[in-house]
């Protein structure tokens, strides 16, 4: 699944994934899963055959994109003036660069312990709020300490770089519905610009600003 113009969210049992214009969501048969275009979106869909669905990862993936890979996708998808031959060569050399491609931290575990699920919720409705986890966790009756050791031992991940992720998501999706910069940053909670822009560029590997003006 990939999105030539606009961001897609796509979720699954294993997590929650922002798909940005530079790079393609990979989802398995079998796995349950549903999307939701934010912005002015193309969205391409490829089905591969069996014979090649089990070279790619067993499980839900978002990987960068090559120059390549965006162009067989988009030929693929395109209007079918290849023959049938040219069109497999090219789903064998897509397969390969997915093979290749870095797989960046962007898919957002999803919680299954009550205590974590409740704090994400909360998040989830309000993700500017820079509420601490001692004070969540007494919202929902946990202490600050027992959610720190879910977060770290059910998601593999710290509170702060699990919020930090879900603010990115969020921001994603505002930049893709035209909002600016520093409207962004303060609606996900950054008290800053330049924070937010460090935050961003870190995880998704452009600035902001850039990847507005990419996608306008």
């Amino acid at each position: 699944m990939y999105a030539a113009r606009g961001v897609l969210s796509v979720h699954t049992e294993r997590g929650t994934s922002i798909v940005p214009a530079n790079r393609v969501t990979w989802i398995p048969g079998g796995f349950t899963h549903y999307h939701r275009a934010h912005g002015s979106t193309d969205m391409r869909i490829l089905f591969l055959p069996e014979s090649l669905a089990r070279l790619v990862p067993g499980k839900p993936a978002v990987f960068m994109v090559s120059d390549l890979a965006r162009d067989i996708l988009l030929i693929l998808t395109g209007p079918p003036d290849r023959d049938q031959a040219a069109r497999a060569r090219l789903r064998r050399v897509l397969v390969d660069e997915l093979h290749e491609a870095h797989e960046p931290p962007l898919q957002l575990p999803e919680p299954r312990d009550d205590r974590l699920r409740a704090v994400a919720q909360l998040l989830y409705e309000k993700p500017g709020d820079n509420t601490s986890l001692a004070e969540l966790g007494q919202t929902i009756g946990a202490s600050g300490r027992t959610l720190s050791r879910l977060f770290h031992d059910e998601l593999g991940m710290t509170f702060y770089q699990w919020r930090t992720q879900l603010r990115i998501y969020h921001a994603l999706v505002l930049l893709a519905d035209g909002h600016d910069t520093t409207h962004v940053a303060h609606a996900c909670g950054w008290s800053n610009p330049s924070s937010f822009i460090a935050a961003f560029s870190n995880l998704v590997g452009t600035t902001p600003g850039r990847y507005r003006t990419a996608r306008s």
